[in-house]
């Protein structure tokens, strides 16, 4: 496996050391351990299938990054993850904010043996999330569920946003790219007027500091595990376990539409199956949609 860092300046390292020895003296709290610095990122990675491997203090994108790798004939698993991303984006390019040391940023370039399969690509939608579910369970004992398609709630508000993209080329898929963003502290938390969805933290739930090495190798390892199980028929309940508003009135809008039903499950491709006011069960695809939950209202 290739490991490289990019833009590793002394200064930075310089910060890192002294962060570490005010540590250990207790000059400073413990929260600093959610800093990931090239060796950290090196030893969460040891052992597992990846191709290529990148760390960067600062990057525009985690996603274009390993994006040019596709272009260069790089065929995955290949990561790269950043302390900082100063243009990250999220679903429909809204964009998705990742201070330094604050957040969990990295992107997944799959390898080929996911195909251009309609069902598994959907599926494969749903792998960054369930991992990172998992990841948030075993870990912190947390209950964390999916807002459909992909994102990760904590108390009914973003955690994490899952961003997957598929690059084509002459109707041939070349690369298919997990981007996921996970907001560790406060700090990763945009303010309210920023986002058009309430967001937490992992810290103000726990309460206590989180080590963003520990979760990005737990978020690894479930990830493997679960694209192992891409086609096993326990893929989609165990998707469809952690969906947030299951059985509740939902409110989809489409762009052109507006739709009100109650959440029934998933289909085969992960697609999404709502039950309308006629009883009429009707599969939603994954695109530019909104999901919300309609708050104190039921369909019987």
């Amino acid at each position: 496996m290739e490991i490289y860092s990019a833009g590793v300046s002394p200064s930075r390292d310089w910060w890192g050391r002294t962060f570490e020895l005010l540590q250990k003296h207790a000059v400073l709290p413990k929260v600093y351990n959610r800093r990931m610095n090239q060796a950290e990122f090196t030893k969460a990675i040891a052992g597992l299938p990846l191709e290529k491997a990148a760390f960067f203090p600062t990057v525009g994108s985690t996603n274009d990054v390993v994006a040019e790798w596709a272009r260069q004939g790089i065929k995955g698993p290949a990561l790269a993850a950043a302390d900082e991303q100063t243009h990250g984006r999220g679903r429909a390019g809204r964009r998705w904010l990742t201070p330094a040391s604050s957040a969990l940023a990295f992107s997944l370039l799959l390898d080929p043996d996911i195909g251009p399969d309609t069902a598994q690509l959907g599926r494969a939608s749903g792998l960054g999330a369930l991992a990172t579910c998992e990841a948030l369970e075993d870990l912190y004992s947390l209950v964390p569920q999916i807002k459909w398609p992909n994102d990760v709630l904590l108390n009914g508000k973003k955690v994490a946003g899952i961003l997957v993209e598929a690059h084509w080329v002459n109707n041939r898929l070349q690369a298919l790219i997990l981007g996921i963003g996970i907001n560790i502290a406060t700090e990763s938390v945009p303010p309210v007027e920023a986002v058009n969805f309430p967001a937490i933290s992992i810290e103000e739930v726990r309460g206590k500091p989180v080590q963003r090495s520990q979760l990005l190798r737990s978020v690894l390892e479930h990830l493997t595990q679960l694209k192992a199980r891409l086609d096993s028929p326990e893929f989609i309940p165990a998707w469809e376990r952690r969906l947030a508003y299951l059985g509740q009135t939902v409110r989809l809008e489409t762009g052109t539409s507006v739709v009100e039903a109650q959440l029934h499950s998933l289909a085969t491709d992960g697609s999404l199956r709502l039950r309308l006011p006629s009883g009429e069960l009707r599969v939603f695809q994954m695109g530019a949609i909104q999901l919300r939950p309609v708050v104190d209202s039921q369909l019987k």
